[in-house]
């Protein structure tokens, strides 16, 4: 009889977990748990919203803007073949 375990064990150690899942898991958290927590503590929902969305906004331009999602390739500097080498001038014409 053959050991049906292993198979389970090695998709569970496949599963990672990074840098973007936890931003796409901090938008609605910010969203919902900041303002609940304000309102919680005395601010009207109309100024609670706007105060958690520029958070949640503001992860979304940390993620886009300063851990920009760039292959590896171009994180070491290295251009790829076809932007460095296959590129023609345009005519002007």
């Amino acid at each position: 009889m053959e050991n049906n375990y292993n198979t389970y064990s090695r998709s569970i150690q496949c599963i990672m977990t990074g840098y973007y899942d936890y931003v796409l898991g901090l938008i609605p958290l910010t969203l919902f748990g900041l303002t609940g927590g304000l309102a919680g503590a005395g601010l009207t929902i109309t100024q609670a919203v706007p105060i958690a969305a520029a958070v949640a906004a503001g992860v979304v331009a940390h993620a886009l803007f300063v851990r920009s999602p760039v292959s590896a390739s171009t994180r070491s500097g290295q251009a790829d073949i076809d932007t460095a080498t296959n590129v023609s001038a345009p005519n002007a014409d």
